[in-house]
């Protein structure tokens, strides 16, 4: 389906024919009519698939057509990350550029100058605001916006935003809202708390589910079954088979971050990092380094797994195992973005196979193993089993009958030990007087007894000599 296809104002159509966007995706061509036809709607979808086209583009075409005040705010959308809110942003700017609609992004970690713009924005009215739920908070307590005329509501990656703890964060702003209002969340996946969610403030919606919690098909997902001191030498023939440009390297530790990144810059790639330690000003400038191709590898925490939107990325490294499926399904949505293809690797430790099994279950494939080379030694077999199944331990700890056998046999030794330790105190305590006892006996007994050399006995008491 071709966007021309539905009845956008003529500014809308040439914001789309200069960002060359012809086609639709499944989730715009499925969401577009029902927005634009005023409906509230839920729309399920992975990441990467066009969703913020799909509610930025009917909600701009009801603004160009009039009839909303041009001293108030009109829309909020919710993201649950500044990297997030940033890129809607972003995708804003290009969309209004033949439109008279003013937008500003609000989000922490920002200095002095970059708040004020914000004040500016939401005192004079700006169309559309992009907030993170913390920052809108602070200025909602602060009385430095006004929310009683909007007429759109937005939450854009719902479930994160209730992964982050934002969900009393939300129905505040929602209760500052006025009811007539069209209400859009859209979500990667859809547990019983977006469900919940839903249902507080969305009125009648309509619900639009595409491939849920599934990676796009045409990301070439494989994996390497390796211990984790090998996890560096496949990293470097990875990137020795091939070039090593628009790459993304996950963690999960911080520290971990650190290490990799030291690890890659003395094998000489040209590299940086992305994690929550640094500060708003480094993390923009990292950003930007990258997607103006200055750096080639970005090793990062899951900081990065939403919330970006680079286009070309060539290929996705797992340096260990996500525990959550969701997370995975994020991580490898960074390749394979608007109908490229992509590749993801992951590399899994003997500690992390478990957590890999649950994944190719969840997303029902089994992905590809590849060998290691060599040189990096001789690798594990892929026996995803619980760490304390394995070996011996297995027998004894799946019997809970021995378990608790043994358990008694242990508390009966303490037992016994703390009788002897009784007895042995009984012992040391009667023992003065039984020494006492035994010294009064041999005393007795030495009165009987004829002193050496004195000629006395039993038989001549008198020691005369007959």
């Amino acid at each position: 389906m071709y966007f021309t296809d539905f009845d956008f104002e003529d500014e809308i159509l040439d914001a789309l024919d200069a960002m060359r966007f012809e086609t639709c995706t499944p989730i715009q061509e499925k969401t577009i009519q029902p927005l634009m036809d005023g409906r509230d709607l839920i729309g399920v979808a992975q990441t990467g698939t066009g969703k913020t086209a799909a509610y930025l583009l009917p909600v701009l075409n009801k603004l160009c057509q009039g009839g909303h005040p041009e001293d108030a705010i009109n829309c909020i959308i919710m993201a649950p990350t500044r990297e997030l809110a940033q890129q809607i942003d972003r995708q804003l700017e290009g969309f209004t550029y033949f439109m008279p609609i003013s937008s500003v992004a609000v989000y922490g970690g920002n200095d002095g100058q970059r708040y004020e713009q914000e004040l500016r924005g939401m005192a004079r009215g700006a169309d559309i605001i992009v907030a993170t739920p913390g920052r809108l908070i602070s200025h909602i307590n602060l009385g430095n916006i006004d929310l009683s005329r909007v007429s759109f509501f937005i939450l854009d990656e719902a479930d994160r935003m209730l992964d982050m703890g934002f969900y009393n964060d939300i129905m505040i702003i929602a209760n500052q809202l006025p009811l007539n209002r069209q209400t859009m969340l859209f979500s990667a996946t859809m547990p019983q708390e977006i469900r919940n969610l839903a249902k507080n403030i969305l009125t009648d919606p309509v619900q639009i589910t595409l491939s849920l919690a599934k990676p796009a098909e045409k990301i070439k997902q494989q994996s390497f079954i390796c211990y984790e001191p090998q996890k560096a030498g496949i990293v470097k023939s990875l990137f020795a088979n091939e070039s090593p440009e628009r790459v993304i390297l996950f963690t999960s530790r911080k520290n971990k971050v650190r290490d990799i990144t030291i690890m890659l810059k003395k094998a000489g790639y040209n590299v940086g990092e992305m994690h929550s330690n640094l500060s708003q000003s480094e993390r923009d400038e990292i950003m930007f380094r990258f997607k103006s191709r200055q750096i080639d590898i970005l090793v990062a925490t899951d900081i990065l797994a939403r919330g970006i939107d680079i286009d070309d990325i060539r290929l996705v490294i797992n340096y260990d195992v996500p525990r959550d499926c969701d997370d995975y399904i994020h991580r490898v949505g960074r390749t394979a973005r608007a109908g490229s293809e992509g590749r993801a690797v992951t590399l899994v430790s003997v500690e992390d196979q478990i957590y890999f099994k649950r994944i190719e279950d969840f997303i029902e494939q089994d992905i590809e193993k590849l060998p290691i080379d060599r040189a990096l030694g001789e690798a594990p077999e892929y026996s995803p089993v619980a760490p304390e199944k394995k070996g011996n331990r297995r027998r004894g700890r799946s019997d809970r009958k021995g378990v608790r056998g043994n358990a008694d046999k242990l508390r009966n030794k303490r037992t016994s030990k703390k009788k002897n330790v009784k007895e042995v105190y009984a012992e040391k305590k009667m023992a003065p007087q039984a020494a006492q006892g035994k010294e009064g006996e041999q005393k007795t007994r030495r009165r009987h007894r004829p002193r050496r050399g004195s000629g006395k006995s039993n038989n001549n008491p008198t020691g005369q000599n007959k």
